[in-house]
C-alpha cells in the first residue's frame, strides 16, 4: 500500500451499521478493502508519473490491466483515441460505466486528484464484477483522457462509447463533501488575424496591423462584458502579436474561453464573442482564422434518483455531510450527463485548505486522506450500481 494507512474510520467502514446488514453491501466493502493496497498503489503509479491530456499511455495501460486481470474483457483505444480503454464485466440487463479520468495538469501534475478518480472506478469495478449477474448489471469502466484539456468523455460520447449505458458515475477528489455537483459550460476559441507586413517607419501606409486587429477585438470584447449576465463569462490571452517593434506585425493570435452557467447559453455568448473578433477584422483590413480546439463543456445535470441514492450511501458510510455550492467548474462528464443518467459527487481529501489545480492539493492527491478517501469513493460507486438495480429497503 505504499505505506498508506487505509484503516479506521474513512477507509470504507466507518458508519456503515446499516449497510453492513445488507450481505450484498458488505460484500462489495470487503472485496474493496481486500484490494486496497492495489488500488492505492494504482493511485500512487498514476501519481508519481503524471501525463497531460491525450499522453496518458501508462495510466491507461496500468489502469486497465488491473481490470484485465480481474476478467475485464478490455477494449484499448476506445473510440478511437489511443490512451482510452473500456472494460466490460457481466452479462446483465442494465449497464453501469464508472468513468476513469488519469490525466495531469501541465505543470502541475495531478492537482486535480485524477490518480484518486481512475483507482476508485477500477475499486468499484472490481468489488461489483463477483455479483454483477447476481444483481442483473453489466459492469462497465471507461478510460477517459483529456479531461482538463480537450473533451476526451465529449469525444468518446460520439464515437458510441457510452451507447447502452444506464447510468454513468464518477467521483471527484476536493476540498469539500458535495453531492449534486453543479458546473458551467465551457467553450474555447482561438483566434488568428493574418495581416501584411510592412516597415512601420518607411510604408507604413503598405502594411495591414495583425496586432492592432487583436487589440481591436480585445477592447470590444472588454466592452461587450458590461452587458452581459452575471454568469456569463469570457477570458483569453495573446499568444502572438508581432516579433520586431519596426515591422507592422503580419500575425496575431489568442486563445479564449467562454463560460455560461447553460449550454443553452453558451452558443449565444460565442456567436456575441465572434462578432467582436469579425468586427475587428474589418476595421483593421485583416484576415480572421476562427477555430474551436475542443468539443465545447456543457453544463453538467445530475440524475436526482441516483444522487439520492448515493447520498443515502454516504451518510451511512460516515462522510462528511455534503455542502451545496454554485458552479465553480467545468467538466467533459457533463457531456455525458445530457444523454446518460449520471452523477459526480466530490470528496473532500483533506487538503488542508488547498483546492484542485494548487500545486498544495496535488500533494494531498496522494497523502493518507486521499487513500482513504478513494477506498470510500469505490464503496459508494459500487454500493449506489448495487442498489440502481434492486428494489428500495421493505418493498
Amino acid at each position: 500500500m505504499n505505506g498508506a494507512d487505509v484503516s479506521g474510520a474513512g477507509a470504507a467502514g466507518a458508519g456503515a451499521e446499516g449497510p453492513g446488514r445488507d450481505p450484498v453491501k458488505a460484500a462489495i466493502r470487503e472485496r474493496v478493502l481486500a484490494h486496497a493496497g492495489e488500488l492505492v498503489g494504482l493511485s500512487h503509479r498514476i501519481h508519481a508519473h503524471p501525463e497531460t491530456a491525450f499522453a496518458e499511455h501508462r495510466a491507461a495501460e496500468w489502469t486497465a490491466r488491473a481490470l484485465s486481470a480481474a476478467g475485464f474483457e478490455v477494449t484499448a483505444g476506445a473510440g478511437g483515441l489511443p490512451t482510452a480503454f473500456s472494460a466490460s464485466y457481466g452479462s446483465g440487463p442494465v449497464t453501469v460505466a464508472f468513468c476513469a479520468e488519469y490525466d495531469a495538469l501541465p505543470g502541475l501534475g495531478h492537482a486535480c486528484g485524477h490518480n484518486v478518480i481512475a483507482a476508485a472506478a477500477v475499486g468499484a469495478g472490481l468489488a461489483l464484477a463477483p455479483v454483477a449477474d447476481a444483481l442483473g448489471l453489466t459492469v462497465k469502466v471507461v478510460g477517459t483522457p483529456a479531461e482538463e484539456r480537450g473533451g476526451g468523455k465529449a469525444l468518446l460520447l460520439e464515437a458510441g462509447v457510452f451507447d447502452g449505458v444506464d447510468a454513468a458515475m464518477m467521483v471527484h477528489p476536493g476540498p469539500f463533501e458535495t453531492v449534486r455537483f453543479r458546473s458551467f459550460a465551457l467553450g474555447t476559441l482561438d483566434a488568428e488575424y493574418l495581416g501584411r507586413p510592412a516597415h512601420a517607419t518607411l510604408a507604413p501606409h503598405e502594411g495591414r496591423n495583425a496586432a492592432d486587429a487583436m487589440t481591436l477585438a480585445q477592447v470590444a470584447i472588454g466592452l461587450l462584458r458590461q452587458q452581459l449576465p452575471r454568469d456569463w463569462h469570457v477570458h483569453g490571452v495573446v499568444t502572438a502579436a508581432g516579433e520586431a517593434p519596426n515591422v507592422i506585425p503580419a500575425r496575431a493570435a489568442a486563445s479564449y474561453e467562454i463560460r455560461a452557467a447553460r449550454a443553452e447559453d453558451l452558443a449565444a455568448l460565442r456567436a456575441r464573442v465572434e462578432d467582436c473578433f469579425r468586427g475587428a477584422a474589418v476595421a483593421s483590413g485583416c484576415e480572421l482564422n476562427l477555430t474551436r480546439p475542443e468539443p465545447d463543456y456543457l453544463d453538467f445535470r445530475d440524475d436526482a434518483g441516483l444522487a439520492e441514492l448515493y447520498a443515502a450511501n454516504a451518510a451511512a458510510l460516515g462522510r462528511p455531510a455534503p455542502v451545496e455550492r454554485e458552479p465553480f467548474a467545468m467538466t467533459d462528464m457533463a457531456n455525458v450527463s445530457h444523454v446518460v443518467r449520471a452523477i459526480h459527487p466530490m470528496l473532500d481529501i483533506g487538503a488542508g485548505g488547498a483546492v484542485p489545480h494548487d500545486a498544495a492539493f496535488a500533494e494531498a492527491a496522494a497523502a493518507p486522506a486521499a487513500d482513504r478517501a478513494l477506498l470510500d469513493a469505490a464503496v459508494l460507486l459500487a454500493w449506489t450500481a448495487a442498489d440502481l438495480v434492486r428494489p428500495p429497503a421493505g418493498a
